[in-house]
Order: C-alpha cells, then sequence, then structure tokens
C-alpha cells in the first residue's frame, strides 16, 4: 500500500512503531543531505488574514535565509494535520515546528493558561511587554515547557485583543444577567470554569463548525476574539457583540527543547532571526493594525450592535474568577501560578 505524506505523518503520530522505524528524528528529515529539514504546521487557513499574517512571515524569512543550511516544508490550513493533531506530532517528532493558538492546549500545557485567565486577560493585552521575549513571565514560561521537552519561541510580542461574548438576535446577551442558561460555544477550559457559575451549556465546538451551529440554533452564543468573526464570515450570522474580556490568547511557534538545543548554529540563528520579528510585529499587527481599521469596521457595517459592560458587571465577573484561579495554580503548582499571576498583573 502507498501513503500519502499526511498518511504517513499521521501515523507516525499515534503509533509507537513509527518511533522504532525512524529513530529520534523528524519523520521527514532527510539524511543524505547537508541541510537542516524542518516540517512545520498550522489548521489555520488563510482567511485568518491576521492570525497567519505571521506566521506566513516567519516562514518567508526562514525560507529566505535558510541559505544551504536549512530546508523548510511548511503546511497551512490543516493540509497536514487536523488541529488536535498538531501536539501530538510534534512530540512525536512527525513535525519540528508547529504554530498554535493557546486556548486550545491549555489543558495538555496548563502554564499557557495564564494568558487566558479571566481578570489577567485585560492586563496582559494594555501591557504586551509582559510577554515579550526576555520578560519574566516567559522566562517562566519556557522554564516550565522545558519540563515537557517544549519551547515556545515567542509569544508573538503579547496577547491578541480578549475574547468577547457575540450572541445571535434571537437570544441576545446585553449584560452579565442575560448570560444565565444559554448555550455558549467556548473552547478555552478557562473561560468555561469562569462561567460554570451561570448554568451555561458550554460546546467546544471547532470554529469551523461554528458558522452552522449558530445557523442552527445548537449554540445561542460564542465567546470568540474578532479573527474568528471576520475568518469564518459569523457577522453574518451574529447580531451583538458584548464587550466583556473574557478570556484571551495567542498563536505562536513551538518546538521541543531538545530539538531547538540541537540545532546548529546558524540553523538557530535563523529560527532566532524569525521569531524576533514575529515579537516584534504579529501582536502588534493585529491588535494596533488590522483590528481597528479593518475587521471592527466590517463588524460594524454588518450591523452587529456592540455594547461595553457596565463597571457594576465588571467587577462582578472579575470577582468571580478566583475559583479559576485557585484551580489553575492547583494544575501549575501554587508557587509557579502566584507568580505567573503576579508577573502578568505587574505586581512581580
Amino acid at each position: 500500500m502507498t501513503l500519502s505524506r499526511r498518511q504517513i505523518l499521521k501515523y507516525g503520530t499515534f503509533a509507537t512503531a513509527g518511533a522504532t522505524l525512524f529513530g529520534t528524528q523528524s519523520l521527514l528529515a532527510p539524511h543524505s543531505h547537508a541541510a537542516t529539514t524542518l516540517t512545520g504546521v498550522t489548521y489555520l487557513p488563510d482567511s485568518y488574514k491576521a492570525l497567519t499574517y505571521g506566521s506566513n512571515r516567519f516562514v518567508e524569512m526562514l525560507q529566505e535565509s535558510g541559505g544551504d543550511a536549512l530546508t523548510v516544508e511548511f503546511y497551512d490550513s490543516g493540509q497536514l494535520l487536523k488541529v488536535d493533531e498538531q501536539l501530538p506530532a510534534l512530540r512525536s517528532r512527525s513535525i519540528d515546528f508547529m504554530f498554535h493558538t493557546f486556548s486550545y492546549i491549555t489543558r495538555s500545557i496548563p502554564i499557557l493558561g495564564v494568558t487566558g485567565l479571566p481578570g489577567v486577560v485585560g492586563e496582559l493585552y494594555r501591557h504586551p511587554e509582559r510577554l515579550r521575549q526576555g520578560s519574566p513571565l516567559m522566562e517562566l514560561i519556557n522554564e516550565v515547557l522545558a519540563e515537557d521537552n517544549l519551547y515556545l519561541l515567542t509569544s508573538g510580542g503579547g496577547i491578541l485583543e480578549p475574547e468577547y461574548l457575540w450572541s445571535t438576535e434571537k437570544s441576545p446577551i446585553r449584560s452579565l444577567d442575560e448570560v444565565r442558561g444559554k448555550k455558549i460555544r467556548i473552547v478555552g477550559f478557562e473561560a468555561t470554569q469562569a462561567f460554570e457559575p451561570y448554568n451555561v451549556g458550554a460546546a467546544r465546538i471547532p470554529s469551523s463548525e461554528t458558522y452552522m451551529a449558530l445557523q442552527r440554533g445548537t449554540v445561542d452564543a460564542g465567546i470568540f476574539n474578532i479573527s474568528t468573526i471576520i475568518g469564518r464570515s459569523l457577522q453574518e450570522q451574529l447580531k451583538y457583540c458584548y464587550k466583556l474580556p473574557i478570556t484571551g490568547f495567542s498563536v505562536a511557534p513551538f518546538m521541543l527543547r531538545d530539538t531547538w538545543d540541537n540545532l546548529d548554529d546558524d540553523v538557530r540563528g535563523v529560527l532566532q532571526q524569525a521569531a524576533d520579528w514575529y515579537d516584534e510585529n504579529f501582536i502588534e499587527y493585529c491588535n494596533n493594525d488590522i483590528y481597528p481599521n479593518e475587521y471592527w469596521p466590517q463588524v460594524e457595517d454588518a450591523g452587529i450592535e456592540i455594547i461595553e459592560p457596565t463597571e457594576e458587571d465588571l467587577e462582578t465577573f472579575n470577582a468571580g474568577v478566583q475559583d479559576v484561579w485557585d484551580h489553575w495554580k492547583g494544575e501549575v503548582g501554587e508557587e509557579v501560578g502566584s507568580r505567573a499571576i503576579a508577573l502578568a498583573l505587574g505586581e512581580a
């Protein structure tokens, strides 16, 4: 039987026999050439113009600067691996790097949850420098990731504009009280926990299936970053945006720690140069350029009503997140969790 490239990767990801057959190197790494070959993936399609801006340029920089030292094979739009396949593929060495959304993998990599904690995201959004390369918070995150043989090259220079509550005309959410009893599409674990006291029906629906879920009434609302709204044309199914900052995330490049450490100096230098660019430009471009100048005008043109939360709603919501923080600190350890939150809030 002849296997496609995707099948080879998929089987290599989930079958231990692949590790025995191919050893510790990437399944696709050529053994007969001097150049290092790195295979990378993202599940995001090009319709996510803002989110793929950074990864596209990152890969271009590797290709432009790699010379004879580095060859890059990159697959976007889930061509090679679906969203839930990426992390297992990285860990099994079937791929060498991936761009991933933090909120999808905080259950597998709990330390990343600090970027999505309700009550913390607003501060991180207003102070992106706290997640820049070399910052104490980034150093702490990578110290914890190293224990799992993972390495975050860069957060992208902060987190994206927070995710808000978007709802349909039939089931409006214009205040915190109107959240109660609604069926809401939620991906991030931290956001799911934050809404448990409101008796919501939380549904973890992939972004690719959300348009139909809203259209059919499977869910009444969703917690979305504006990139998801525009990237999936969800403004066609929504009527209200309740701008309560609930959770947040970034999209960033990951490698295995030992893969990074064992790279030739020249190859590591090429990757670091691309990571430096990503750190300086990705979040800055999304939050301060394409979102205010292109995406939010499209939302307004679609007739979506934008509702700012009252001070009372903000205080009520933030007052209820301590249980979420405590649960998260229980996953990462009290000392690490307390330190990470303090760094994110600018208190350490």
